[in-house]
């Protein structure tokens, strides 16, 4: 059965007991090998997803919570190769993926497989037409560097399917690596009414953890998050976070618009 999460509206957050904090946004356990899981957030309908082939092949059928003969009949897929080798298959044109490789899958695609020894993470959002599907190799992909070494938040990100990209109906996907000796993501941070943001983390030790920051500016809170565990940030909420060791993430965001810069910044003074 597929995690379905419900969309919160911002008066119902500060209510939440950090048992439900953690079961309203944070996603656990979506990698198991041999199995594809899936969860649905009703906020802008994102749909997540973790798939681990364990060297056989894996179909990505629909889950039946979203009505469909095929997973992309009404949607467009990311295929993020999180670790390890394989291969994304679409309509018969196989795609090779190494770590930090994408796939993006078009409306349209009747049949979507993947296969290897790869983790793979799916982030799908609803579609109204066909556009190519494509594969974005790691080192193709618009790299700039953002934050400061002298505040911790220095940071590598990678911007995959964007405006300026692999072009998308609503998707936009990539991620960011925290360099050494920085621990801080998303800063000075931001909100963006237009859409929804989830988090992947990963490249996590085992026994270490990312302090993961959401609410309403005025009205912050904390989950606390392990290796390859998802957060989903709805609209009106931050999205930032602190790790105790070196980590990455994979961000997707769903919504009106692709624009990346499309941010409602919030200064760090006026967060509390």
């Amino acid at each position: 059965m597929t995690d379905v999460r419900l969309a919160t509206h911002p008066s119902e957050f500060t209510g939440l007991s950090p048992a439900a904090l953690r079961e309203r946004f944070l996603v656990e356990g979506l990698f198991a090998p041999g199995e594809v899981r899936f969860c649905l957030s009703h906020h802008d309908r994102l749909l997540i997803g973790g798939a681990v082939p364990a060297g056989r092949e894996l179909e990505l059928t629909p889950p039946p919570e979203v009505r469909a003969q095929r997973l992309c009949d009404r949607r467009e897929v990311g295929v993020v190769c999180l670790d390890g080798n394989g291969t994304v298959t679409a309509d018969g044109t196989e795609f090779p993926v190494t770590a930090e490789d994408i796939v993006y899958v078009g409306q349209g695609t009747e049949r979507l497989a993947v296969a290897g020894d790869a983790v793979f993470y799916l982030v799908s959002a609803p579609a109204h037409r066909a556009l190519p599907t494509t594969l974005i190799p790691r080192d193709k992909a618009e790299t700039i560097e953002i934050g400061d070494a002298g505040r911790a938040s220095r940071r590598t990100l990678r911007k995959y399917v964007h405006a300026d990209g692999a072009a998308s109906c609503e998707l936009a996907l990539g991620i960011t690596t925290l360099e050494p000796g920085s621990v801080w993501n998303t800063m000075p941070c931001h909100t963006h009414d237009r859409r929804t943001e989830v988090y992947l983390y990963f490249g996590l030790p085992a026994e270490e953890r990312v302090l993961h920051i959401c609410g309403r500016p005025s009205e912050t809170r904390s989950i606390v998050v392990a290796d390859r565990q998802a957060v989903i940030n709805p609209p009106w909420s931050v999205h930032f976070g602190a790790g105790t060791a070196p980590y990455r993430f994979v961000w997707s965001t769903a919504g009106e618009n692709l624009a990346y810069d499309d941010m409602d910044p919030v200064a760090t003074a006026d967060l509390s």
